[in-house]
């Protein structure tokens, strides 16, 4: 699953303007919103990073792939199996794939390339849009502060605004949730991020409802400068089809060696 910033991440987002005052340095939501000028600084940088992510699959194994930001979108290319490289064969196999993908994106018209440009964008959007609504949606109390990884965060609890009218379908999953967050108090990036759902949430119309056994947990680093990007996103999610058929689902993803998106510009691969 490539991450969007978010990414990738879609959940990962829910939990995706001014300096702290010197009178009140524990302001709960001068702290978030500085937290979020961080964050759209992560989302704009984001696409700018290729890296490698491991999922963990529902039998226990896993599988790490190569993610490549290629001509306006990602590509996943996989790179090993439980942990086990790739033998020659399958290397040089996934190698034709990226290459035979690198041939049909250059050969694209403009209007094959901007509508698939627009499919990763569209939840690159969604993503964000969630992220401006933290603050209407949301109240922030401010639990005190603890040592993470070795950075000094901030720790916040967020819980539902009372009267909260969310402006789109995607926004009504901030109605239901609670969360905790850790803050750095250097850069105010999210270190880490806790949510739960507290009560059922319609969504996709009325086809679906997420449960409260819903949650999950992001965390994040920082990768140059002031720039934070994904290091593990876990999600449990129970939901109801048609108020009718339940489904579970699992996500266990962690996210490594970042480093500036290759050029693939040119005619040839």
């Amino acid at each position: 699953m490539t991450w969007v910033i978010p990414g990738s991440v879609a959940l990962s987002a829910i939990l995706t303007v001014s300096a702290l005052s010197a009178t009140t340095p524990y302001d709960a939501k001068a702290i978030i919103q500085r937290s979020l000028e961080a964050n759209a600084a992560d989302w704009k940088a984001a696409p700018e990073y290729d890296f490698f992510e491991r999922d963990q699959q529902s039998g226990g194994g896993t599988k790490t792939y190569e993610d490549l930001m290629i001509l306006g979108s990602p590509y996943e290319r996989l790179v090993a199996v439980n942990g086990k490289p790739l033998s020659p064969e399958q290397q040089a196999q996934e190698q034709r794939k990226l290459e035979a993908t690198i041939v049909r994106r250059r050969n694209e018209s403009a209007l094959e390339r901007a509508e698939r440009i627009e499919t990763y964008e569209k939840d690159r959007k969604r993503d964000q849009m969630l992220m401006d609504q933290l603050t209407k949606a949301l109240d922030f109390t401010f639990l005190g502060e603890q040592k993470l990884d070795g950075h000094d965060v901030y720790v916040l609890k967020a819980t539902p605004r009372p009267g909260y009218q969310p402006p789109t379908m995607e926004t009504e999953v901030l109605t239901g949730m609670q969360g905790k967050l850790w803050i750095d108090q250097k850069t105010f990036q999210w270190a880490k991020v806790e949510a739960q759902v507290l009560h059922p949430l319609s969504i996709e119309g009325f086809l679906a409802q997420v449960e409260p056994e819903t949650r999950f947990e992001l965390e994040k680093m920082p990768v140059e400068d002031d720039i934070w990007l994904p290091k593990h996103f876990a999600m449990k999610s129970q939901a109801r089809i048609l108020f009718l058929f339940s489904r579970k689902s699992q996500e266990n993803e962690t996210y490594y060696g970042y480093h500036k998106a290759a050029s693939f510009q040119g005619s040839s691969p």
